[in-house]
């Protein structure tokens, strides 16, 4: 299949926000955040924009040319950051200020997040609604994934639900340690995928 990909840009912020927010609308995790609908329909793309924000400026996004999928990385070092991270208070403060929920899901995986080691971490991937099933997911996913096989470099995710667990399996990744039990939520499942030698 031929998937042309491209790094995503600020100019790319607005389609790629509006991608998130309906690929994962009706996610666990984010029904979870956002259980009321009309208040997620308000406060989700806000709290996508979080993710997106922190990926194009601290990391990088990949995206298809026609915009039907996008992946959101990090590269993190290997030593722990100082003093306490305050993206899940602005997440909050951005999309739900009155949430706690908001500001909670990025303080307990935070808390879970492997250090020791550098590696790649997979904040988000999104694929548009009716696209799916077609290998983007994977071939979006497959130019980071060599990319760590070549230089050595592991990469970490954590899973929202079980079908995109099922996909990262086939790709390498591995659950790490329990899943991560939501408040009267759903599990997140992190995993870890160490590379490939050739």
């Amino acid at each position: 299949m031929g998937v042309t990909i491209r790094r995503a840009g600020e100019s790319d912020r607005e389609a790629l926000v509006r991608l998130l927010e309906e690929t994962f609308h009706h996610d666990p995790v984010s029904s979870w955040v956002f259980p009321d609908e009309a208040r997620r329909a308000q406060a989700h793309g806000p709290f996508m924009g979080c993710f997106l924000d922190a990926a194009l400026t601290e990391g990088w996004v990949d995206m298809t040319e026609d915009g039907a999928a996008a992946a959101l990385w990090l590269q993190v070092p290997a030593e722990e950051p100082e003093g306490e991270d305050d993206t899940p208070a602005l997440m909050r403060e951005a999309s739900d200020p009155d949430n706690e929920r908001a500001e909670l899901v990025g303080r307990l995986t935070g808390a879970i997040h492997p250090y020791g080691r550098e590696h790649a971490y997979l904040l988000l991937v999104a694929v548009a609604d009716g696209e799916q099933g077609r290998g983007l997911g994977s071939a979006i996913l497959g130019e980071v994934l060599d990319r760590c096989d070549r230089e050595g470099l592991p990469a970490y995710l954590e899973a929202s639900n079980v079908r995109s667990r099922e996909l990262y399996e086939r790709l390498g990744f591995r659950l790490r340690g329990q899943a991560l039990e939501l408040p009267d939520g759903p599990p997140m499942f992190p995993m870890w995928r160490e590379p490939v030698s050739g």
